[in-house]
């Protein structure tokens, strides 16, 4: 089986032979690639499926959100970005150690995390588990884009072939 770079570099290359403007479908495919890889991450993202709320930022939905304000799908010379900037985005990507601690202004009203502003409350956190596995958002992600490109690619060939 022949690795993601060799097959879009045939697949470049049977578009310069049958004279396609290459760095149009280059951009074209990247920008659909990213859009759709974008919306993978975002969907991938807590709180997803109906899962349980787990925290304060969860419920706002910010992490989710940033995917979609912090990527760059514009492709300029074929280059797009994936991004997230939310400080915690990689601990909930690739999973994080649980140490227990106290962690102050957040206390559970009815079942739900809530933040406390005022400084009441407060939970011990980390008591039940010691890793947090990830949701490996990027990594479904980039395979998106990968399938998305080849089969975009494929279409194009087609296209110029015919």
């Amino acid at each position: 089986m022949a690795t993601f770079g060799a097959d879009i570099q045939r697949r470049l290359a049977e578009l310069k032979k049958a004279q396609a403007d290459v760095p149009r479908i280059i951009n074209k495919v990247a920008e659909a690639a990213t859009i759709a890889a974008v919306d993978t991450a975002t969907e991938a993202t807590p709180p997803n499926g109906g899962a349980a709320i787990a925290g304060v930022n969860a419920r706002a939905d910010d992490l989710a959100q940033r995917w979609q304000l912090d990527s760059v799908t514009r492709a300029v010379h074929g280059k797009t970005e994936l991004n997230n900037t939310m400080q915690y985005a990689s601990y909930v990507d690739q999973g994080h150690r649980m140490d227990r601690h106290f962690t102050s202004h957040l206390a559970v009203e009815g079942g739900q995390l809530v933040g406390k502003p005022a400084g009441d409350g407060g939970l011990m956190v980390g008591v039940h588990t010691g890793y947090v596995p990830g949701r490996y958002m990027v990594d479904k992600a980039k395979e998106k884009y990968k399938s998305e490109v080849k089969r975009m690619l494929a279409i194009e060939v087609r296209r110029a072939l015919s």
